[in-house]
């Protein structure tokens, strides 16, 4: 994590002063050298969920000694454009994209868990390497979509309200947490963030939230009350929000419909802006490295029926994240898309202020293919 002062001059209200910040920042600035292993296509920002603007994501990841770092975003690339030039102001090269929950109806995979802890049938897919002219594109086309999410974000927060006894308003408590009057996504994470919020407002941190988190039936780890118990934590709402999302999303979970593209319209759109459409692996999670996901069984059991769908979709790319899965899960996976010919790309999710944004797997030799997967990516958005 950054300094605090800086973070929050990065994360002023607006583009402009967000980057008119940095450019005050730089001049007092000492990067570390960069690591050439250290890259990270998978960021995300203000503009979905994260304790970073595009604008301090950058100077973050540069600060970690990363020699590159994409933005990665739910249903919005809005904050691609300052990503971009924030990484011009730091001379780093970056990588652009978005990420979406795709309906898998009408495939082999209709109906399956795949890599959603949430919902069957519905898939986590990424886009990566979006051609800088094609960003309004892309915002065009996931617009009716994000619409179709705050529909339904606002009967969840009815649930909240009914089951915990609050009285949070979607417009009120939600969306200025938000990048939503710039086309920021609004996910479950900003439904439990401004629970988090409320709760603490009610019965305050340490024991107390201990205690009403324990009252509303969660299962609260030796580690997560010590987590708890920490009041000076400046990021304390983000750590009980990620308690909340891994134990209490389920209860007022609604099944995604209409915000979700089928499979075959995303592959259209990738094709038609050039953009690498991939697959993100999850596999069978245990102990979660944010904390955030409880362990479930995902795609790991019918891996090859997941191949064999990409295959007959026209998915050509998967990325995954080295350091969340064993060593066997690695080699499988590695091997199927050797076996069917997809592309790796790799990047682990950012949006804890707890995370670190460098993957420390990738000073393993093996992992030299996703480094040199992610400068093909750089050079792909350069070139068109």
């Amino acid at each position: 994590m950054i300094n605090i002062e800086i973070l929050n001059k990065l994360n002023a209200p607006t583009k402009a002063e967000r980057l008119a910040n940095l450019a005050e920042v730089l001049k007092t600035t000492t990067f570390p050298p960069m690591v050439s292993q250290y890259i990270n296509n998978h960021i995300h920002t203000t503009y979905s969920f994260s304790p970073y603007s595009p604008t301090a994501a950058v100077y973050a990841a540069r600060m970690e000694g990363l020699c590159t770092a994409g933005i990665i975003d739910h249903d919005s690339i809005s904050g691609a454009q300052e990503f971009l030039e924030a990484a011009k102001m730091v001379d780093m090269p970056v990588t652009i994209g978005m990420e979406a929950r795709v309906s898998m109806d009408g495939t082999r995979l209709e109906g399956r868990r795949t890599n959603n802890p949430d919902q069957v049938g519905v898939s986590y897919m990424t886009i990566q390497s979006v051609p800088h002219d094609k960003i309004d594109r892309l915002t065009a086309f996931f617009k009716p979509y994000q619409a179709a999410r705050h529909a339904r974000n606002r009967k969840m927060i009815e649930r909240i309200n009914d089951l915990v006894g609050v009285s949070l308003d979607y417009d009120r408590d939600v969306l200025p947490l938000s990048m939503a009057h710039e086309n920021g996504g609004v996910t479950e994470r900003h439904l439990m963030y401004a629970l988090a919020i409320e709760l603490v407002k009610q019965v305050g941190k340490g024991q107390p939230m201990i205690e009403k988190l324990t009252e509303m039936g969660m299962t609260l780890s030796e580690k997560q009350k010590t987590m708890l118990l920490d009041t000076a934590y400046p990021f304390y709402e983000y750590d009980v929000l990620g308690m909340l999302k891994g134990t209490f999303v389920p209860q007022i979970f609604i099944d995604a419909t209409d915000e979700c593209p089928k499979l075959s319209e995303m592959v259209k759109i990738c094709s038609e802006i050039d953009a690498y459409l991939c697959y993100a692996y999850l596999g069978d999670v245990g102990d979660s490295v944010t904390g955030d996901k409880k362990a479930q069984k995902f795609e790991d059991d019918y891996l090859e029926d997941v191949f064999e769908c990409l295959k007959e979709e026209g998915v050509k790319a998967i990325t995954y994240m080295p350091t969340r899965n064993t060593p066997a899960q690695l080699a499988r996976l590695r091997g199927l898309c050797d076996q069917y010919g997809m592309f790796q790309i790799s990047g682990e999710d950012i949006n804890s202020p707890r995370q670190s944004f460098v993957i420390k797997a990738m000073e393993n030799p093996m992992f030299q293919n996703l480094i040199d997967a992610t400068w093909k990516l750089i050079e792909h958005e350069k070139t068109m």
